[in-house]
């Protein structure tokens, strides 16, 4: 933003505050007028032409500004909340509370809007009155410059959110409001262990402090420390009130923590007692849906799903879940419901990602492949505009590994790391066959499945440090590690991975993006296997563009930065092939399916397994599988997937210019 456009913009904000509305309009109609405003600009300028309209009582005019302002971004929490102040203005009540609503889903440090949603509950003396009045007041107890932080983060402005935290943390040591926020902050900026640090040292200090202890199991799930995370949520559940807010949390990440460790009795029972004391939570239904989904019980995890949206009719995860079964089929009433959601303003875009995708897979599998693309390309394009994701960016991560892996590298630290030949490495591009490789292995008797473990990308993290401008260290100083370092990483993979595995002596790490990583897994694991799943192309790209993640693969709301992401992935893996000759096994999905038991045994014979027969019945194997495969892998091989991108062929033009498929 100029510096004479942000003079501008500043007296126009002291017109407004002094009342001098007709000045307002005069000054924003001239400002408006300059060439090549950005869309921030657009969005400043039009958000205080529409204070100012609301001020004159011009609410006709004001809701013409509302709706630009969401043409150019719709995830702007204020429009909603001067939509409600003007909804409310003309006596529109209910409208006026699902348009604060709406402001606090997208925004939940808006003040304003919560005050207003407690005067409107509180009239009503609706039954979220006292919920809604415990987070008012929250809020209202934060110290300012923390709400005004916190309202920076939501709005997506993170730097100047860490700033604002920091300067406040510089006058008020150890404040536990900003601690976690700045923590939050940290967590979005991908500063994992600056985060963890914050949380830990919040809880030591205020070990009475409820949402410290909340944040600090959350980030250790989130870093996939699942065992650490349950340790701690079974020890605070013992000073938790039994049904506070606080004490649902934790128990929802303890029973999230138990799908990920395989302990899935006890994860649904946990969602069941919560069911038990609060029946109303749609969230609660939809992971006891994820949980049953993944031990294979798939009726049950329907009824759950189902459950949810009954409980919300507009709740699009329940819909997504649903379709990400791949084996269910929506009923009409279903498909209504979720056509009117995705028409209602006041539905948030997350639900409308959620749904968009359901509406694609639903008209895929009713072959009106047309109309599915429309509803796929609607999920992925607000998916995109909710992400940041950058193509240069990676492509320059991936000329980093390029440079400074090199076979000298690997030559100079041979014998440094950990000589176990326990791990095998499954990875490769999402969508890829990797889950099937997975299943096939971990039917073997020697070899425990696990999932996709986080180990490897955290270590990378922590080797990365922070980047303030310039060059990352990592993977640069990998040439630079001692003996000692590169065997302690090692160590600490293997001791970290050991509660995900049985008795086995192998055992799977289904991770796609290790990819990347693999001269830091071959320079601390270096008889670590690693088959790379490959998949043609076009049908791996389409497959991974009309499948929504829960998180992650950012590159894949997009159909240019799909393909583009896909050659990185064949240049970065042609590399590696150069610097590890023969120690990486290409598995091709197509070759897997067409010609089954002889690229089974080919894949035994690489891992130094004898052949069992199991593995080629592999969907009779009794497993939790946890990725979106997770019901085909339960079917016998076939090749019904292997040419299904054919059906949208005529939408497809940017992949098959990329891959010469013309």
């Amino acid at each position: 933003m100029s510096v004479e456009f942000s003079r501008s913009l500043n007296a126009i904000k002291k017109q407004l505050q002094m009342g001098h509305h007709d000045q307002v309009n005069q000054s924003i109609a001239e400002l408006r007028t300059t060439p090549d405003l950005s869309d921030e600009q657009k969005i400043e300028l039009l958000y205080l032409n529409s204070v100012a309209l609301r001020y004159q009582k011009q609410y006709k005019q004001a809701y013409e500004c509302h709706t630009q302002l969401i043409q150019l971004k719709n995830s702007y929490a204020r429009v909603y909340q001067e939509q409600g102040y003007c909804l409310l203005a003309e006596s529109h009540t209910d409208k006026a509370l699902e348009a604060f609503h709406k402001a606090v889903e997208l925004n939940p440090a808006l003040l304003a809007s919560w005050q207003k949603i407690v005067e409107l509950l509180n009239a009503q003396q609706h039954t979220n009155y006292h919920s809604a009045l415990s987070q008012f007041k929250r809020l209202q107890a934060l110290p300012p410059p923390v709400l005004a932080a916190m309202d920076l983060m939501h709005e997506g402005q993170l730097y100047k959110a860490e700033q604002v935290c920091r300067k406040f943390l510089q006058a008020n040591k150890h404040q536990p409001d900003a601690m976690c926020l700045l923590a939050e902050i940290g967590l979005q900026l991908k500063v994992f262990d600056d985060a963890e640090f914050l949380l830990e040292s919040c809880v030591n200090l205020y070990p009475d402090n409820e949402q410290a202890k909340v944040s600090y199991i959350n980030i250790l799930t989130r870093l996939g420390k699942f065992e650490q995370a349950a340790k701690h949520a079974l020890d605070y559940l013992k000073h938790f009130s039994i049904n506070s807010t606080a004490s649902i949390n934790v128990k929802m990440r303890l029973a999230s923590c138990y799908v990920s460790l395989g302990k899935l009795e006890e994860a649904i029972e946990i969602y069941q007692q919560i069911l038990t004391s609060s029946p109303n939570r749609a969230g609660v239904y939809v992971q006891l849906g994820h949980a049953y989904k993944t031990d294979g019980q798939a009726e049950k995890a329907i009824d759950s799903y189902q459950s949810a949206y009954q409980l919300q009719s507009n709740y699009g995860d329940a819909y997504w879940s649903l379709a990400n079964i791949k084996t269910y089929r929506f009923s009409e009433q279903e498909l209504t419901a979720m056509k009117i959601s995705l028409n209602d303003a006041l539905v948030s875009e997350q639900d409308k990602i959620h749904i968009s995708f359901a509406l694609g897979k639903a008209y895929e599998d009713a072959k009106d492949f047309e109309q599915s693309f429309i509803f796929y390309q609607q999920g992925n394009d607000l998916q995109k505009k909710a992400l940041f994701y950058d193509a240069d960016k990676t492509s320059e991560l991936i000329d980093l590994q390029i440079k400074h892996c090199t076979k000298d590298v690997f030559e100079q630290q041979k014998g440094h790391g950990v000589e176990s030949n326990a791990p095998i490495f499954i990875l490769g591009l999402p969508r890829a066959g990797s889950t099937l490789l997975e299943q096939i292995l971990a039917s073997h008797s020697q070899v425990d499945g696990t999932m996709e473990l986080h180990n490897i990308l955290g270590i990378a993290l922590k080797l990365r440090g922070r980047i303030v401008g310039g060059e990352p260290q990592y993977p640069k100083n990998l040439a630079e590690l001692s003996e000692v370092q590169i065997r302690q990483l090692g160590e600490i993979f293997l001791r970290e991975t050991q509660s995900y595995r049985g008795n086995a002596p192998y055992f799977i790490d289904k991770m796609p993006n290790n990819f990347v990583h693999i001269g830091l897994i071959k320079l601390i694991l270096p008889n670590a296997k690693i088959i790379d799943a490959r998949r043609e192309p076009m049908a791996c790209c389409f497959s991974g563009f009309k499948q929504l993640f829960g998180e992650g693969q950012e590159f894949s709301y997009n159909l240019t930065d799909i393909a583009r992401y896909y050659k990185d992935y064949e240049r970065l893996m042609a590399h590696w092939g150069e610097v590890f000759p023969g120690q990486i096994l290409r598995v091709q999905h197509e070759d897997l399916v067409n010609n089954f038991e002889h690229e089974v045994k080919r894949i035994l014979e690489y891992c130094g397994l004898p052949f069992e027969h199991s593995c080629l019945e592999f969907y009779n194997t009794k497993r939790n599988v946890h990725t979106p495969s997770a019901e085909q892998v339960r079917q016998p091989i076939n090749t019904k997937g292997l040419t299904q991108w054919k059906n949208y062929e005529p939408y497809l033009d940017e992949l098959k210019q990329t891959f010469n498929n013309v």
